[in-house]
């Protein structure tokens, strides 16, 4: 059973990731292109003040820009979307039959929301995603770690609300217990945020509007990869149950 969830995870994943591809070359790739711009721009500026300092050295292009943008982008989103159908099809096979009377598309559904919310949005919030080149190259190991930091805690926090909520449901029904449980998750979230450091290594130079935007596809991409994979994982794995739900009531 867990190898079938697995199998559809994966598929799942891949034709979400597919969705997310499209949306990345539309709306993220005009952005990149941008701050690449911008990032030339810089370098120019600098190699003209030190003109006289020394000589510039062109660093060369190990992938060209067409791979990044094209056939990289693809394979990177792909494997990506394909893990983590993987790891939903998992958690699913956990969850399942765990929250409640809902059926399989509705609990697909409900986990990609709850995904979204502790991979995506709160770790947005606090270190929202740069355009290239921006940022200090000494710092990307701090930053790094601080990103995936947060994301740790926003599963932590997350796993929390859960107890929290299948403890009081009993006693308190499920609406009260999913407002108890909300409201733990955010005020543990809201306390991580504040614990951490803040990171602000955005040039006065750059584009608020070009930052913006860049911001908004990179939420948009994972928005997309989400909502398909809940969609897509539900639709796939709900004629599966029903029909070894139905075999177990004939037996």
């Amino acid at each position: 059973m867990v190898r079938s969830l697995l199998i559809r995870g994966m598929i799942a994943g891949f034709l979400a990731s597919l969705l997310a591809f499209g949306f990345a070359k539309i709306v993220g790739e005009p952005q990149v292109n941008r701050a690449i711009a911008f990032e030339m721009q810089m370098e120019q500026a600098k190699s003209n003040e030190h003109a006289h300092e020394h000589e510039h050295d062109a660093t060369p292009e190990l992938v060209s820009r067409d791979v990044q943008s094209g056939i990289g982008l693809f394979i990177g989103v792909g494997v990506f979307g394909t893990a983590v159908g993987g790891l939903f099809a998992l958690v699913f096979a956990f969850v399942y039959g765990r929250v409640g009377a809902l059926r399989a598309r509705a609990t697909s559904v409900l986990m990609a929301l709850l995904g979204f919310i502790a991979f995506v949005l709160v770790p947005f919030l606090k270190y929202p995603p740069n355009p290239p080149a921006v940022g200090d190259p000494g710092t990307i190991g701090s930053r790094t770690a601080l990103f995936f930091t947060m994301i740790g805690l926003s599963l932590a926090a997350l796993a929390i609300a859960l107890f929290v909520a299948r403890k009081l449901t009993a006693r308190f029904g499920t609406w009260n217990a999913t407002l108890s449980a909300s409201a733990v998750f955010l005020g543990l979230v809201l306390l991580a945020q504040w614990q951490l450091p803040e990171v602000n290594e955005i040039p006065d130079q750059l584009s608020a509007v070009l930052l913006w935007r860049f911001r908004m596809a990179s939420f948009g991409i994972q928005a997309v990869l989400w909502t398909g994979l809940g969609v897509l994982f539900g639709s796939l794995v709900e004629r599966l149950l029903e029909e070894r739900h139905s075999a177990y009531r004939i037996s």
